[in-house]
């Protein structure tokens, strides 16, 4: 989706609900309230992280928006979604026993209205920090997120996670596993 410009003034009450939407989605996942969390996405979600791909400029491929040639860190749907969240529960959930500590900063907010007046599109920057175990090494994640919010509901309307889109700052990811949520 092709963003219009410019972007929506911070006091406008729309980026400020966007906003408030992602500052709560950060505290659900820091806290690991992944139920809760699975709450805030629409029935129809795509949460996708590309493969992040360096090329030259001339060679066609958009590194700067990390569409690669079709490989994806994770393509998921709300089905998926909710199936690693059950597994979380599980002793099968080796990649995250014990489970992480987490920190989701999120800044860099911007927020675009969509003709259809029913979505936003939401751009933020956002950096994980994560420490597992007893360990010293600690593990750093930048990405920017695109976002598209639907307003869902009735009268009382709110927004949800329609899709996102993901983009590391790197394309070697030095982090031992994905099993959180961006």
């Amino acid at each position: 989706m092709k963003k219009p410009l410019p972007s929506l003034p911070f006091h406008d009450v729309r980026h400020l609900q966007a906003h408030q939407f992602l500052v709560d989605e950060a505290y659900l996942l820091d806290a690991q309230q992944y139920e809760a969390w699975l709450e805030t996405l629409t029935d129809d979600v795509r949460y996708v992280m590309p493969v992040r791909v360096t090329t030259a400029r001339g060679a066609g491929s958009d590194a700067s928006a990390g569409r690669g040639p079709g490989m994806a860190h994770f393509d998921e749907d709300k089905y998926s979604l909710s199936q690693r969240v059950a597994r979380m529960g599980t002793e099968h959930a080796w990649a995250e026993d014990p489970p992480s500590r987490l920190r989701h900063f999120v800044t860099n907010v911007r927020t675009f209205e969509c003709d259809d007046g029913a979505h936003l599109l939401v751009e933020s920057a956002e950096l994980l920090f994560r420490s597992r175990g007893d360990v010293n090494e600690s593990a750093l994640l930048s990405c920017g997120r695109e976002d598209l919010l639907r307003w869902c509901g009735g009268p009382e309307k709110t927004l949800k996670l329609a899709r996102r889109n993901i983009i590391a700052d790197e394309s070697v990811l030095r982090m031992q596993n994905l099993a959180v949520f961006l």
